[in-house]
C-alpha cells in the first residue's frame, strides 16, 4: 500500500512541476500576444477576412468607428438576392470582433446562410470631442452605404444585430430613422437599467454605492479627458471573483495540454482595453445606467428636433437574453417593453412585433460568443427571418426545439431545429421579475447623482484637470496592473523568456498523471474549496451592498431631502404626451380601413386569409411557413399563389383591416378574387396548410375559421377538404382513435393490475399482522410461564428453608427424650405426666409432617408435571422422618 502511495506521490509531483512550467510559459505567450496586438493598433479579432468600406475618421464629425465587409470564404458563397447582415459589437472596455472570433459565431451563421455580412468596428482611441451622437450619425451613414450596395426593394432592408452595449445604440438609431433597418436583434442588450431580481443582480447598485456618475468623471479627468476601458473590464471581473482569481487560471493549469489555444484566443480579445472620451462615458452613465431615460423617451434625437421614442421603430424586434446572465438579466433586457407600451392592446395598436428568446444556462458573453449558442439559437432565428416579418403585431416568445425522429412533418423543416412563436402578454414579462417596487430607490440615486455631479463639476473637476497632463495620463494607463503585468511577464523579461526553452523540454517529456491519482483528487478537492470560499465572500459582499443600498436610498428622509415626491407608478413619462395624437390617428385608420375593405387583389385576399387563420392565440410554426413558401412557387392549373414578397408588403395593411373589420373583410374575399380558378388555388393551399395544422393540434375554433373561409370563397357551404387530403386525415384520425382505444385498454388493464396488486398487498399485510399478533401472544405466554416458574422456584426455596429448620429441630427432641430416664432416676415423676409428654411430642411431629405434605402438593400443582420437575422436588425436599420413637426404644 505504502509503495503504491509513494509511486502516486512521485508521479503527481512530476506532473505538477511540468504543468507549472507550461502554465508560466502560456502566461508568457499571453504577454507576447498582448504586446503584439497593441503594437498593431489592436485590430478586430475577426477570424474572417475583411475589407474596409467606410472610415469614420473621414466623416464630417470624425469618430473612431468604421464599416467592414466580411469577405466570405470559398465554401460559403454569398447569395446576391439575400438580405445583408450588419453586426454592431459592444464597446464596453473591450475591443471589437468577438461576434466573429470563431467560425461558429454570429458572423459565421450569417455567411453560412448565404447573407452578405458587414461589421461595425472601432479603434482603441477615440477622436477628439467624440460623442454618442457623433457615433449615431456615423452608424446611420454606414447603413445608408449598405442600402446603396444592396437594394432594399429587391433584397429587403438589412438585418441588424446589436450585441450588449451595441444594442441600445441600435435601438436609438432604429427609432431615429426607422426606414434604415429591417428586423433587429438585441443580444444581451440592457434597456431597463434599474430592473433586476433582489439578491441576484448586484451590479446595478454600483452607481448608488459610488454616489452617482461623478466617479467616472473623476477617472476621465485623471486620464486627461479619456476614460480607460480597463475599469469597465474590472467591474465585470469583480462580479465573479472566484472565476477571476481562481477558477479560470486553475482550469488552464489543470488542462494545460488542451486549453492553451482556447485560452489565448479569448484572452486576445479580453485583454484589449479600449478608451472613451469623457463626453461618451458621462452620457452613458448619466442617461442610461443611472438616469434610465431611453425607454421613457427623455433623450433628444440628434437627427431631428424631437426625442428618441422607441415607439417609432417599425421593424420586428428580437430580444435574446439568458436566465444565467448576471450582467444583463432578463428583466433588464425586457422590462422596457412594459415601460414603452401601456398594455398588449397598446403594443398591437402601434403595429409592433416583439419576439423574445430566453436561454437557460449560458452567461452574458455566451449569448454572442458561444459556438453552441451560435449553432442553435442564432442559426434558428436567422433561418426564421422571413417568418418573423410575416407575424401579426404582438408579443411572442420564440421556442426552439431540436429536430428528432418523432418530429411531425420533418420535410418542412429546413435546419436542425424547429422554431415556434407563441403569443405572450406583458404580464408574462412581469412574471420574469420579482417586482419593480425597488426601482423607486433608483429615482433617489438619480437625483443624488445629479447633485453630486454638479458639485464635482463646480469644485473638484477644474482642480483635477489643471493637475493632469498627457504624460501623467499616459503613465497612469501604462502602469495599470492589467497592462503592466502583461508587459512584465512577456518575452521582454529574460526570466519569463527562459520558460520558453523549459516548456519545450517539458513537452518532449510530458507524462500526464493518471486520472485516478489520489493526490490529483486531493488537488481538485482543494480547488473546489478555494472556489467556494470566494463564492461565500462574494455573497457576503453582495448582500451587504444590497442592504446598505436599500437602507440608504430607500429611506423616506433622503427621498424628501432631495426633493422627490411619491414613487412614479407610470414610467412612460413623455410617452403619454402623444396619447391624444395616437387616438386621433386610430380614428383616421378606422375610417381608412373601412374604405379599404373591398379593395385589393389576390395577394391582399391571401394575406387576409393567413391573418384570419392565425387567430389571436395560435402559435406560428416555421413548418407552416415553409409549406406556404413551397406552395407559392408551384403552378396549379396555370395559376399560382401570390409570392411572399408581395404578401409581406400587404400583410401589415391587411392586418389592420382584419383587426378593425374582421367579418366585413372575410365577406369581401370574393370581390378581391373574382376568378373561380384562383379561388380554388388559394383554397387548395388552405387545405394543405390545414392538413399540417391538424397534426399540430388544430383547435375547434381554427376549424371554424377554415369553414368560414371556404364559405366566403363560395366553394362549399361547409368545410370539405380535397378527397386525398380528407382520406389522409381520416386515416390519421382512425389511427389516432385506434391508438386511443389501445391506450384506454392498456390503462384499464393497468388499473386492474393495480387493483389486484393492491388487494394482494392488503391480504399480505393482514396475514402479516395476524402472524405478528400470534407471535406477540406466544411471547407474552412464554414470559408469563417463565415468571410463574421463577415464582414457584422461589416458593420452593422458601419451603426448603422451612424443612431445613424442621430437620434441625428433630435431634433436639431426641436429646430431650434421652434425658428423661436420667431425670426419672433422680426425680420422682408421676406416670400420668410422662404419658402427657409423649402425647404432646407426637402431635407436634404430626403437624409438621402435614405441612410438609401440603407444600409438596402445592409445588406439584404450580410447576409442569415433568420428570425433571419431579426429580428436582425429590432432590430439593427431603422425605419426612419417622414418627416419634416407640416407648420400647426409648426405654
Amino acid at each position: 500500500m505504502f509503495s503504491d502511495l509513494g509511486r502516486q506521490a512521485m508521479e503527481y509531483l512530476r506532473d505538477a512541476q511540468q504543468r507549472s512550467v507550461l502554465y508560466l510559459d502560456v502566461m508568457r505567450q499571453s504577454g507576447d500576444q498582448y504586446v503584439e496586438h497593441a503594437s498593431q493598433g489592436k485590430p478586430p479579432v475577426l477570424v474572417f477576412e475583411h475589407e474596409l468600406i467606410v472610415d469614420g475618421r473621414q466623416l464630417p464629425d470624425p469618430v473612431n468607428y468604421a464599416l467592414l465587409r466580411i469577405v466570405p470564404p470559398e465554401d460559403m458563397p454569398t447569395n446576391p438576392d439575400a438580405r445583408p447582415f450588419v453586426i454592431i459589437d459592444p464597446r464596453a472596455g473591450h475591443g471589437p470582433g468577438v461576434a466573429g472570433s470563431k467560425v461558429h459565431s454570429e458572423v459565421g451563421v450569417a455567411l453560412a446562410a448565404g447573407h452578405p455580412c458587414y461589421f461595425v468596428t472601432f479603434g482603441p482611441d477615440p477622436e477628439p470631442n467624440q460623442s454618442i451622437y457623433c457615433i449615431m450619425k456615423a452608424e446611420k451613414y454606414f447603413l445608408e452605404v449598405v442600402a446603396q450596395r444592396h437594394d432594399p426593394q429587391r433584397v429587403g432592408r438589412p438585418f441588424v444585430i446589436g450585441n450588449c452595449q451595441g444594442g441600445w445604440a441600435l435601438m436609438m438609431l432604429a427609432s431615429a430613422d426607422p426606414k434604415l433597418v429591417g428586423p433587429i436583434m438585441l443580444a444581451g442588450a440592457p434597456l431597463a437599467y434599474w430592473s433586476g431580481k433582489a439578491g441576484q443582480n448586484p451590479m446595478r447598485y454600483s452607481g448608488g454605492m459610488l454616489g452617482g456618475s461623478w466617479a467616472s468623471s473623476l477617472a476621465s479627468d485623471i486620464g486627461g479627458g479619456i476614460f480607460d476601458g480597463v475599469y469597465l473590464v474590472e467591474n465585470f471581473e469583480r462580479l465573479d471573483p472566484a472565476n477571476t482569481f481562481w477558477k479560470k487560471p486553475y482550469h488552464l493549469y489543470a488542462n494545460i495540454d488542451t486549453e492553451v489555444e482556447r485560452y489565448l484566443g479569448f484572452d486576445r480579445w479580453w485583454a484589449g482595453h479600449f478608451m472613451m472620451t469623457r463626453q461618451e462615458m458621462d452620457w452613458i452613465v448619466q442617461n442610461l445606467f443611472i438616469g434610465n431615460r431611453l425607454a421613457r423617451a427623455e433623450l433628444p434625437d440628434p437627427l431631428s428636433n424631437g426625442n428618441i421614442n422607441l415607439r417609432n421603430i417599425r421593424s420586428p424586434i428580437v430580444v435574446f437574453a439568458s436566465q444565467a446572465d448576471n450582467i444583463t438579466p432578463p428583466p433588464q433586457a425586457l422590462n422596457w417593453i412594459a415601460d414603452v407600451y401601456a398594455s398588449d392592446e397598446d403594443l398591437k395598436a402601434h403595429e409592433q412585433v416583439i419576439i423574445y428568446c430566453l436561454h437557460e444556462t449560458t452567461g452574458h458573453l455566451g449569448i454572442f460568443v458561444s459556438s453552441g449558442v451560435a449553432n442553435r439559437e442564432h442559426e434558428a432565428l436567422v433561418g426564421a427571418l422571413d417568418l418573423i416579418e410575416l407575424l401579426p403585431p404582438g408579443l411572442y416568445e420564440a421556442r426552439i426545439q431540436d429536430l428528432h425522429p418523432d418530429t411531425p412533418h420533418q420535410e418542412w423543416v429546413k435546419g436542425r431545429h424547429v422554431v415556434t412563436f407563441e403569443p405572450r402578454s406583458i404580464a408574462d414579462l412581469q412574471a420574469l421579475d420579482d417586482g419593480r417596487e425597488e426601482e423607486a430607490h433608483f429615482e433617489v440615486v438619480n437625483r443624488v447623482s445629479q447633485i453630486n455631479q454638479h458639485l464635482y463639476d463646480l469644485t473638484l473637476s477644474p482642480i483635477v484637470r489643471s493637475l493632469t497632463n498627457p504624460w501623467i495620463a499616459q503613465a497612469s494607463r501604462a502602469l495599470h496592473p492589467q497592462r503592466f503585468g502583461r508587459y512584465m511577464w512577456s518575452s521582454l523579461n529574460p526570466v519569463a523568456l527562459s520558460f520558453k526553452a523549459a516548456a519545450e523540454q517539458v513537452r518532449k517529456q510530458r507524462t500526464p498523471v493518471a486520472a485516478d491519482n489520489v493526490f490529483l483528487a486531493m488537488e481538485r478537492v482543494m480547488s473546489d474549496g478555494i472556489a467556494r470560499s470566494w463564492d461565500v465572500w462574494r455573497d457576503i459582499r453582495d448582500q451587504s451592498v444590497e442592504a446598505i443600498f436599500h437602507g440608504v436610498y430607500g429611506s423616506p428622509w433622503l427621498r424628501a431631502l432631495v426633493g422627490l415626491d411619491k414613487p412614479q407608478i407610470d414610467r412612460r413619462g413623455i410617452l403619454n404626451s402623444d396619447t391624444a395624437l395616437h387616438e386621433e390617428l386610430h380614428e383616421l385608420r378606422l375610417q381608412l380601413t373601412k374604405a379599404q375593405v373591398q379593395e385589393g387583389d389576390a395577394a391582399d385576399a391571401f394575406a387576409r386569409i393567413l391573418i384570419y387563420m392565425a387567430g389571436e392565440e395560435t402559435f406560428v410554426d416555421e413548418r407552416a411557413f415553409n409549406l406556404l413558401e413551397s406552395l407559392a412557387k408551384d403552378h396549379i392549373q396555370g395559376y399560382k399563389l401570390p409570392d411572399l414578397a408581395s404578401i409581406k408588403q400587404k400583410l401589415r395593411k391587411q392586418w389592420r383591416i382584419m383587426q378593425m373589420h374582421p367579418q366585413d373583410a372575410i365577406a369581401a374575399l370574393p370581390l378581391l378574387v373574382p376568378n373561380e380558378r384562383q379561388r380554388q388555388v388559394i383554397w387548395d393551399a388552405v387545405a394543405e396548410i390545414s392538413q399540417l395544422k391538424d397534426v399540430l393540434n388544430l383547435s375547434a375554433e381554427s376549424q371554424a375559421r377554415f369553414a368560414d373561409i371556404a364559405c366566403a370563397l363560395e366553394l362549399c357551404s361547409h368545410w370539405e377538404p380535397p378527397v386525398e387530403v380528407a382520406t389522409k386525415i381520416a386515416a390519421e384520425q382512425a389511427q389516432r382513435e385506434a391508438e386511443q382505444r389501445a391506450q384506454a385498454q392498456a390503462e384499464q388493464q393497468a388499473l386492474l393490475d393495480a387493483a389486484k396488486a393492491e388487494a394482494m398487498a392488503l391480504m399480505e399485510k393482514q396475514a402479516s399482522a395476524e402472524i405478528e399478533k400470534a407471535l406477540l401472544q406466544a411471547q407474552e405466554q412464554a414470559k408469563q410461564a417463565m415468571a410463574d416458574a421463577e415464582q414457584a422456584k422461589a416458593y420452593a426455596h422458601e419451603l426448603k428453608a422451612q424443612l431445613d429448620e424442621a430437620l434441625q429441630a428433630k435431634p433436639k427432641t431426641e436429646n430431650q427424650a434421652k434425658a428423661v430416664p436420667t431425670v426419672e432416676t433422680k426425680v420422682s415423676v408421676e406416670p400420668t405426666a410422662k404419658k402427657a409428654a409423649k402425647k404432646a411430642a407426637k402431635k407436634t411431629t404430626a403437624r409438621k409432617a402435614t405441612k410438609k405434605s401440603t407444600a409438596v402438593k402445592t409445588v406439584k400443582k404450580t410447576l409442569p408435571d415433568t420428570p425433571q420437575t419431579r426429580l428436582a422436588l425429590e432432590e430439593e425436599l427431603p422425605k419426612p422422618s419417622a414418627a416419634w420413637p416407640t416407648d420400647k426404644k426409648t426405654s
